[in-house]
């Protein structure tokens, strides 16, 4: 195994930590004119290639990734505290969103209502859609300014 394997295992192993850690992150969209963020209860496969959020379809947020499916999330570990400056980490996963098929849902929906089961109604509502972005690569940011880039098989 190459030290970049070596690398590339620690940063996916860190990652799936991370995810499994936390249950929002702030979604970026953008209409055409400006960006706009807000937050979504995500889900993370294990091969860290797709995230999974649910929102309504009457959204600005739907509406933006209609228009332009390019997104960003971005998920952390911050306590709100001093320490934050030297221990947190910021991970922003690029990639393209898209409402998950009928068919594909069925399989996607019941590892997203674990992590989330307090969505189960929201999520079954017909006005609800499941929403996968598949992600081309990761910036993971520790120490306030380091910097790794992970890319993600097409």
């Amino acid at each position: 195994m190459s030290e970049g394997d070596r690398d590339r295992g620690y940063w996916e192993s860190t990652l799936r930590a991370l995810f499994a850690g936390q249950k929002l992150a702030v979604l970026a969209t953008d209409d055409g004119d400006s960006p706009y963020t807000s937050l979504v209860a995500f889900f993370a496969g294990d091969d860290l290639g797709r995230l999974l959020f649910a929102t309504a379809r009457s959204t600005r947020k739907y509406a933006n990734i209609a228009g332009n499916s390019n997104v960003s999330l971005l998920m952390d570990n911050r306590a709100n505290a001093p320490a934050d400056f030297r221990d947190a980490m910021a991970v922003t996963a690029l990639g393209r969103a898209a409402e998950v098929g009928d068919g594909e849902r069925e399989a996607l929906l019941p590892p997203y209502l674990a992590k989330h089961p307090h969505l189960a109604e929201f999520v079954g509502a017909p006005s609800c859609a499941l929403m996968r972005v598949s992600v081309l690569r990761y910036l993971i940011v520790t120490r306030f300014q380091d910097v790794t880039e992970l890319r993600m098989a097409p």
